[in-house]
């Protein structure tokens, strides 16, 4: 990644202890990834956010007047072209899976190191779902069991998925990249990413968020 194109990245961090919150901005800074904006809670992430509307913020799930999910929402409704990436000392599940349904794209703990951080930055920024290897799994088995409840007669009819389409699928909730799919099934990189833009037409969604969100909801994995 250049650093012209790390200039285009804004980045928010909302963590209420400062040496934290001053480490990991001090960490992006130094990869060349702009820091806009901090907040030490959830009203001074939606004050900060709907003024400087930051692509990606990093979110802690603890914070003094109230939760990171309670934040996602509140944030997005006021910036909503951000991208929420938790970074939080919590790995517990309903942690992850409340950060998720409030809208988060990713979820990564904080002993994650430095790089692994920078590069989550630009994966979320790009439209990728991240998460700390095993909190994936985790969220789609939970889900799994979850989506037992047989679907309602009001709610809309999804396009039925081929089985390649739904194997990328599968591979895509996981977090795992184009290239890395396509070295998986032996298949090229514009295969797979044609069977992920199919896959988004289908289903009518935005982006791979969306699209790992989609599976998350239906229990695959």
């Amino acid at each position: 990644m250049t650093e012209q194109v790390a200039a285009t990245i804004s980045v928010m961090v909302v963590d209420d202890h400062p040496m934290w919150r001053d480490g990991v901005s001090r960490d992006l800074i130094e990869a060349g990834l702009p820091v806009t904006a901090t907040a030490d809670g959830v009203g001074a992430a939606t004050r900060r956010a709907a003024a400087v509307r930051p692509d990606v913020v990093l979110m802690d799930m603890n914070l003094p007047d109230g939760n990171g999910a309670e934040a996602t929402t509140e944030l997005l409704r006021v910036s909503p072209h951000s991208r929420v990436l938790v970074l939080s000392a919590s790995a517990e599940r309903d942690d992850v899976l409340d950060a998720i349904m409030a809208g988060a794209s990713g979820y990564l703990v904080k002993s994650a190191s430095a790089a692994e951080l920078i590069a989550a930055v630009y994966a979320i920024a790009a439209g990728q779902a991240v998460f700390t290897p095993g909190l994936a799994g985790l969220v789609l088995g939970e889900y799994r069991r979850m989506a037992t409840t047989p679907t309602r007669p009001d709610e809309p009819h999804r396009p039925a998925l081929t089985e390649r389409e739904t194997e990328v699928l599968r591979m895509v909730a996981k977090g795992l990249s184009a290239k890395q799919i396509a070295a998986r099934l032996g298949l090229s990189h514009r295969t797979v990413e044609n069977h992920v833009q199919a896959t988004l037409r289908k289903l009518q969604l935005a982006n791979r968020v969306e699209l790992t969100r989609y599976a998350i909801e239906q229990g695959l994995e």
